[in-house]
């Protein structure tokens, strides 16, 4: 069918109001003195609904199980992401414009304005989907859209092990963490799978315990049988009934969490997050973006400092409410967790990290953070201390990991 004849069909459905049934497409196909055959009619069904209430020619990418991004920058340039970087695709936009359209009908899905005065926007679709869109001329060369698919599907930590995420057996360390109640953090950056580790983990937590879940976009969807989750909400059109995650978390409180848990850790809500965790609730996690471990103690000063926070305070409840770092990579070896590091005092009282293991292809490799890393662990009773090694964590040499595994020259 002729862009023309379409364009045709589309004008008296708009002008209609009508949705694109197949009653209503044959009814103005035949008001353009056109008569199709059913499958003809179907096919325009369902191309004139994909643009009208669907996603348009994004629909068939957003379906494929495997794709977790999906990136516009143009009429002709979109991109994926299916777990092993950016992948760009034949699908066209007919001009700029259509690009546009899209963009500001998928923020009013969402219940949001995206216009001249508003030019950008950051919501969540109906279906989880998460919206970000910037119009021009804040977005120079043209409307730039970005969708991050949440899938329904729940990954487990055995699925994670397999993926090559967590190495082989490094799973009974990231149990025995749970099982010891430690407070931690999984960093990384965009796109690395924190999320998917998290609700992973989460979903290990024994199931007498109540997780309360803090989210800007309700994305952590762990399979646990007593999970509240909890969502902000944006200003309406009067510019009131804003609820920040600084508001969620201090509700979460008052709502006796066994875990707390903040989905990700953006600004200045880090102070009541850390608050809480100094007030009895063990066992508390989030996610925050990061270059590396190592760099995650300055990120949460650059956050303290927007709520006023000075850096010895900071780094006095991080002290007392923060034990271990989980780091995620994304490369073209697909999303793993790098590091994990501990986190502890240097000699003028500021928070430092030490690496304890490394990702390798046979398993975590104990580094020196290792026998503190150990330690925490014991205060659950679980068996996740290394087989031989100095059990008051000095040297790792002859220490194995947790998977059993003999720690190699490199991690000694």
């Amino acid at each position: 069918m002729s862009d023309v004849l379409l364009d045709a069909v589309r004008r008296r459905l708009a002008e209609a109001g009508a949705e694109p049934t197949a009653a209503r497409v044959a009814l103005a196909l035949r008001e353009e003195g056109r008569v199709l055959g059913d499958a003809e009619v179907l096919g325009v069904v369902a191309a004139l609904r994909s643009e009208m209430v669907g996603s348009g020619p994004l629909e068939p990418l957003l379906a494929e199980p495997e794709v977790t991004d999906v990136l516009v920058t143009g009429p002709d340039e979109v991109w994926v992401d299916r777990g092993g970087g950016l992948e760009r695709t034949p699908v066209r936009f007919r001009d700029a414009s259509e690009v546009r359209r899209l963009a500001q009908r998928l923020a009013a899905v969402a219940g949001r304005r995206l216009d001249d005065a508003r030019p950008w926007v950051d919501a969540r679709l109906p279906d989880g989907t998460r919206l970000h869109a910037v119009l021009p001329p804040v977005a120079v060369a043209g409307t730039c859209l970005s969708l991050r698919v949440l899938r329904p599907r729940v990954f487990g930590l055995a699925e994670l092990v397999a993926a090559g995420t967590v190495p082989p057996d490094g799973d009974a360390l990231l149990r025995a963490l749970l099982a010891a109640r430690v407070s931690f953090l999984v960093s990384g950056g965009t796109g690395s799978g924190k999320t998917t580790l998290l609700c992973a983990l989460l979903g290990l937590v024994g199931p007498a315990e109540r997780i309360v879940l803090a989210e800007d976009s309700a994305e952590l969807r762990p399979v646990h049988p007593h999970v509240v989750r909890l969502e902000t909400r944006p200003a309406n059109q009067e510019g009131v009934g804003r609820v920040t995650l600084r508001d969620l978390v201090r509700q979460a409180l008052r709502m006796r969490p066994d875990r707390l848990v903040v989905g990700e850790v953006r600004g200045a809500e880090v102070t009541d997050l850390l608050a809480a965790l100094n007030t009895g609730h063990e066992g508390g996690s989030c996610t925050i973006h990061a270059n590396a471990a190592c760099d995650v103690p300055a990120r949460l000063e650059a956050l303290g400092s927007t709520a006023g926070l000075d850096r010895a305070a900071l780094h006095s409840q991080l002290a007392a409410a923060l034990s271990v770092v989980l780091h995620l990579v994304r490369g073209r070896e697909g999303r793993r967790i790098a590091e994990i590091h501990v986190l502890e005092r240097d000699r003028d009282g500021f928070v430092v990290t030490r690496p304890a293991a490394v990702w390798s292809p046979d398993g975590f490799m104990a580094a020196d953070g290792w026998g503190r890393l150990m330690r925490l662990c014991e205060r659950g009773g679980h068996g996740a201390r290394p087989a031989g090694g100095d059990p008051a964590g000095g040297d790792p040499t002859g220490a194995r990991t947790a998977a059993g595994a003999p720690v190699t020259e490199a991690a000694r």
